[in-house]
Order: C-alpha cells, then structure tokens, then sequence
C-alpha cells in the first residue's frame, strides 16, 4: 500500500478523495492556488502546497507545479481527480516518468480514448453500435457529401473534445460549412486539437453510462447512470438505475462494455457512456476517469469507488468481486451550482437516512469566480424510484445556503415536475420545462 498521495485538484473531489484516503491510512497532500488558500480540502489534507495564482493556466494546469509539489512531499502517487489534467495524456506519461504512480489508465489507453473518433472505431471492434457517423473530416465538401449521405439534422462534434466544445447542431446543409469553422476554431482554442467529425443528430434521447471499474485483468460493471437532465451539454441531475433501461439493454450494454475494458488493460475507474432512443442504444465514448456523479453508483453498488480506484492503479486488485456486484435501491444526485461568487454566511446540510452531501462548502468560506460553478452534490437512497426522489425533496427542502446564489431551489422543482415523475424524458427534457421554471430563483 503506498503510504502517500498528491491529489491534483481541488474543490469537492479533493474533500472526497481525501475521505477514503485516511479510511486507507494514506496521507495526502492537496495543492492549491492562492484564491483556495482557506478551502476545505487544503484544511483537510495532511500537507499542503500553494501552486501559483487564481487562474487554472497558471496554478493547476501548470503540469510541472504538480509534479514538484509530488516529489517535494515524498509523495508515491497523484491522483488527478475529475476535469483539469484528470484525461491528459501527456501529464499521466509525466507522473510516471518521474517515477510516481498515476491514478488511472495508462496514457497510451486515454489518447486512444480521448480522440472520439479513434474510440468509435474501436468500440465498433468489440460490437458496440455507434451512432452513424464519419471519419475525421479533411475538405467541406466531403463533409457535404457525408451530412446528405447521413441526413440532416447532424452534429459536428470536436474529436478531442467534451463539455459542450466544439459542438454544434446543424439541420441545413447551407449552415455546414459555417458551423464547421466554428466548431473547429473552438475545439483548437480548447483542446490544442482543431480535429471535427459528424454524427446523425439524434433529436431526444437518453444519455445513459455505465459505470467501469477494472485492475487491469477483472473487469467490474456497477450498473448504468442516467444523465439525462441537463443544460447546454452540462449535467443537472443523475440517477441509478435508468428509468429507460431494461434488463435485455443493460445486458447488451455490458456485454461489449466489458471485453473492450479487458482488452484495453484499463486500469481505475471509466465510464462508458451511451444515447439511447427507445430499445437502441449507441456508443458515445469512454471517460477515462472518475466522474463527478460516480456517488449514484456507489450508493447503489454498496461500493467505494475511490478506494478500488487506487487499489487498482497501486497494487493491481481490487477488493470487490465482480460476479458479486448487485445493484439495490435507487439513488439520485443533484448537483447544486453557485450562480454567484461571494462568502457564505450560512450553511444547513441535510442529513438523515439515506442522505449524503458531497461538497468543499463551510460557513464562512469564500466561494471564488475563477473555477467550475459546482458547489455541492446532494446524493440520496432510496428502496425505489419513488422513495428516492421522495427523499431528495426532503434533503433539498433542509439544505440552507446563504451568501451566494446557487440553484437547490429550482433542482427542488425539477424533481417534482410530472415528467421528471414519470420517468419518461431524454436530453432535451430541461429545455423543454425550462420556461416553466423561470419563476423558481
């Protein structure tokens, strides 16, 4: 068991990496930049060490920072946590030259997987169904040719992106040209990668995940997420299981799911991620981390998802046994996004049965401007959908954040609305009520 553990990022997935660290008796060491000076998880951590200024160019993108921070506390292994350098190949082929083990996949693994056309042709290998699409695209006007062969509406999307970047939806062939440029010009501007390819747009499915966890030879599956409620491309609410996912599909899923993680040697944990329009469901790509809502999974696996995470980078194996895994219950997160910077003034978290409430918030912190507007996710567990989203209510209604604005009141709607009730919704769901809600602040 390695004894110490940088964790290069910040925020709740520092607080929550933190946590099953110390239940291992790893020591960590959080880094920081100068506006999370008095953040939860540098109070947390066993050590500490400033990165450089507010801005992520300059404090935790800054690859070579982290690696010294590593080296100069003694550190064994880096953890990179979710978004920032957590896929980067590159910065995983740094920690391990410099002789530290990196919590996750090897980075031959994540640049096959992060350039989406690449993982399309590889799931393909293994008899995932992907959405029809092309190639990288060289000239517009092969791209014209592919959008007709397709029909349109189509999708551009960036091939080294996520997040929303370097994606757009076209439904006329006199606007493909145009979007191409853009699309383009955002995915260099925010990947270093101007490379872009088409899809047929699928107009409102599901997005629905599997959650991976693999050592290298034993491949776990612990059951599907659906990520469906979502604004501009961003995740408001998930859920596990997946209200439109039966057994013959979530069979299916795995079945391919789990030779292209063996055949990989992946190691950690991954995501496999899908949209699905009725009974048919179609490969999108793999997240070769952990992610934000993997809480969901581990509620209803009874798994800890971190704690196997690092086993199976440092030693090889994982504790839990895949024949084994069962899915029980139902659980739900909602993400509570800050809608301002400021200093909280007050905080009440909701507690009780089946509560949890993953965040780096405390009375009296500063919530800053320059990084990602996630505040806090609520996860809840119930013995059924009904009783889930019965129990969300409950934790939403107790929750009291004051000093800045944030969204737990209109989440709070949107589990209550009959169509989220219903369980009968695909991506286009939030955009669909959004007028609804306008009067929820």
């Amino acid at each position: 068991m390695i004894k110490r553990l940088l964790i290069a990022n910040r925020g709740e997935i520092a607080v929550r990496i933190i946590r099953s660290c110390r239940e291992m008796g790893i020591e960590t060491v959080a880094v920081y930049s100068t506006a999370d000076r008095d953040s939860l998880h540098v109070r947390l951590a066993d050590r500490a060490v400033c990165i450089g200024p507010p801005p992520s160019s300059q404090s935790y993108l800054v690859k070579e920072n982290l690696i010294m921070a590593a080296l100069h506390t003694g550190c064994e292994a880096l953890h990179p946590g979710v978004g920032f350098l957590s896929e980067n190949a590159a910065f995983a082929r740094l920690v391990r030259k410099n002789g530290l083990v990196f919590i996750g996949p090897d980075a031959e693994v994540i640049e096959l997987l992060g350039d989406k056309v690449q993982a399309r042709a590889t799931a393909q290998k293994y008899g995932l169904p992907v959405t029809p699409g092309t190639g990288a695209l060289t000239a517009d006007k092969d791209a014209a040719a592919e959008a007709e062969r397709l029909g349109f509406p189509v999708i551009i999307k960036a091939a080294a992106g996520g997040g929303g970047k370097g994606m757009r939806i076209v439904r006329k062939r006199e606007d493909l040209a145009e979007n191409i440029r853009i699309a383009r010009y955002e995915a260099e501007s925010n990947f270093a990668d101007g490379t872009v390819f088409i899809e047929r747009y699928l107009e409102n499915p599901r997005h629905v995940e599997l959650q991976i966890l693999s050592d290298g030879n034993a491949v776990a599956v612990l059951g599907e997420r659906d990520c469906s409620v979502q604004k501009n491309h961003q995740k408001l609410i998930e859920e596990s299981p997946s209200p439109g996912v039966n057994d013959r599909m979530r069979g299916a899923m795995a079945a391919g799911a789990v030779p292209l993680f063996s055949a990989l040697k992946y190691r950690g944990a991954g995501t496999i991620e899908f949209l699905v329009e009725g009974e048919a469901f179609y490969f999108m790509e793999v997240n070769a981390r952990v992610q934000v809502e993997h809480p969901v999974s581990e509620y209803v696996s009874n798994t800890d998802i971190i704690r196997e995470q690092i086993l199976a980078c440092t030693e090889g194996r994982m504790e839990i046994d895949p024949a084994a895994l069962a899915v029980s219950g139902w659980s739900i997160e909602c993400r509570i996004n800050a809608l301002s910077p400021g200093k909280l003034t007050r905080l009440e978290i909701p507690c009780g049965p089946g509560v949890r409430f993953d965040s780096f918030l405390y009375t009296g912190c500063v919530f800053p401007p320059y990084y990602d507007s996630m505040a806090a996710k609520v996860i809840v567990h119930g013995r059924d959908r009904d009783h889930a989203i019965a129990r969300m209510d409950r934790a939403l209604g107790e929750l009291v954040i004051e000093g800045i604005a944030h969204n737990a009141r209109r989440q709070r709607w949107i589990i209550n609305h009959p169509q989220f009730r219903s369980g009968i919704f695909g991506t286009r769901y939030y955009e669909e009520i959004e007028k609804e809600a306008e009067h929820v602040r």
